[in-house]
């Protein structure tokens, strides 16, 4: 996909699930459950065992149903390695203006990490085209206002901290996507292979995402 229509994809879609399996051949039924439930971005982590090899398989199985990234990535070698395998779009727990030109120089989507409203900016500045607040939970949602008031123009993505239940709380402090890892990825259901549980997560970020977005409390 182009990247604008990437781009598009997850601002729409509003949460991208963070998986960070132990199991790789978890991976595609975890994708698979929390698609079915609404929260079809879906971000492999270079921390996943064989994580390049799960990105091409998702990519070949499930490219045409989900939004496929790959997270963790630190340096442009694998940046550039995963979007061969199919990730569409790059994460990084912080800001590497070398990472954002090598996914652009691959033709993907690019979520650069920043912890300061100066990194922010100079990872908004670089190209990125979303900005990864990260660990969102230390800073808090008092933090994405206080940022947005001067500086309305940065796409915020928070992870860390964030959950099904308050993605909306988020949303209406004004970020246009959230990253959700742990707190969608039921680590007991998955052990057990009860998928439908992720479903059920899934469902519960999409509504509280949706519920924001149409103003409702």
């Amino acid at each position: 996909m182009e990247r604008a229509t990437v781009r598009e994809h997850l601002e729409r879609i509003g949460g991208i699930a963070v998986v960070r399996a132990k199991d790789p051949g978890a991976v595609m039924p975890i994708a698979s459950a929390l698609a079915v439930g609404g929260i079809g971005a879906i971000e492999v982590t270079m921390t996943v065992p064989g994580a390049l090899d799960v990105i091409r398989s998702l990519a070949r199985e499930m490219g045409g149903v989900i939004t496929l990234g790959v997270g963790s990535v630190t340096d442009p070698d694998t940046a550039s390695a995963a979007v061969d395998a199919g990730a569409t779009f790059v994460v990084s727990p912080v800001f590497r203006p070398e990472v954002v030109k090598a996914t652009h120089s691959s033709g993907a989507v690019a979520v650069a990490g920043a912890f300061t409203p100066t990194e922010a900016l100079a990872a908004h500045e670089s190209g990125a085209e979303f900005v990864k607040v990260f660990p969102a939970d230390v800073l808090g949602m008092a933090f994405i206002k206080g940022v947005l008031a001067p500086m309305p123009q940065l796409r915020l993505v928070p992870t860390g901290g964030v959950t099904p239940e308050n993605a909306g709380e988020w949303i209406r402090a004004g970020c246009v996507a959230v990253g959700v890892g742990s707190a969608l990825l039921d680590k007991k259901a998955i052990a057990a292979g009860e998928y439908g549980v992720l479903t059920e997560k899934a469902r519960v970020m999409r509504a509280s995402i949706d519920a924001a977005r149409e103003g409702s409390a």
